[in-house]
């Protein structure tokens, strides 16, 4: 079942991107302050919303297996961070891209980057603690506390530019800036592309996690004999 859930989103993604590009290079013109590489938006923004939404994913299973003990629940939460935090890195490196051509700088520690950065950190920073720890109970645990400690950032990158002076601009979808119709439904068609890409990305590491997973308890076995 899972590996044909993979299968369709696999496709579904796919087609959805070939959509997507054709439209944005053959029917959308330039940008008028911008030009051409605008049309990165329709990658950097995406790429945020995924990774938010593995977070929050991590988020949810992180309280389930707090609450249940249930390691599968542990099982997605890795599988959703490391994901979530590919996308995050994707973001990071878009928006340095951007801002490299629309602001002369790869970098400045605006609250809107360095809360994104920040929340990168921390996330890698679970998977680092993850490492560190050897009896799987514990690991979860803990890995599962810091997950719940790590999300409190993502609220403060979304509202970031609502709360402080911010080099980077207002939100044009939903912070009430303007964009155009034709623009918008590229990029909620893009968001959709990405997150299904990520959706697939995080069944084949659940996969993964729970084969190697299989393969520790088998060994501990082993070893007890």
């Amino acid at each position: 079942m899972r590996e044909r859930v993979i299968i369709i989103c696999s496709g579904v993604a796919a087609i959805l991107l070939a959509w997507n590009l054709g439209r944005m290079f053959l029917f959308l013109g330039d940008e008028a302050q911008q030009g051409a590489i605008y049309r990165i938006m329709f990658f950097h923004v995406p790429a945020a919303w995924t990774s938010f939404t593995g977070f929050f994913t991590a988020l949810v299973a992180s309280i389930l297996f707090l609450a249940r003990k249930n390691f599968r629940n542990d099982a997605l939460a890795v599988a959703a961070t490391e994901v979530g935090l590919a996308f995050a890195a994707v973001n990071l490196v878009t928006g340095m891209l951007w801002g490299r051509i629309i602001w002369g700088i790869w970098w400045t520690w605006d609250w809107r980057l360095t809360s994104m950065l920040v929340c990168f950190l921390l996330y890698a920073g679970y998977l680092v603690l993850r490492r560190a720890v050897e009896e799987p109970t514990q690991r979860a645990t803990l890995a599962g506390i810091f997950s719940i400690f790590a999300f409190a950032d993502v609220p403060i990158v979304f509202f970031s530019i609502k709360w402080w002076r911010t080099q980077h601009p207002q939100p044009v979808v939903w912070g009430g800036g303007s964009i155009d119709p034709a623009m918008k439904s590229v990029l909620y068609w893009n968001f959709l592309a990405v997150l299904l890409i990520g959706l697939v990305l995080v069944l084949i590491r659940l996969r993964q996690e729970e084969t190697q997973r299989e393969i520790d308890a088998l060994r501990r076995t082993a070893h007890a004999l």
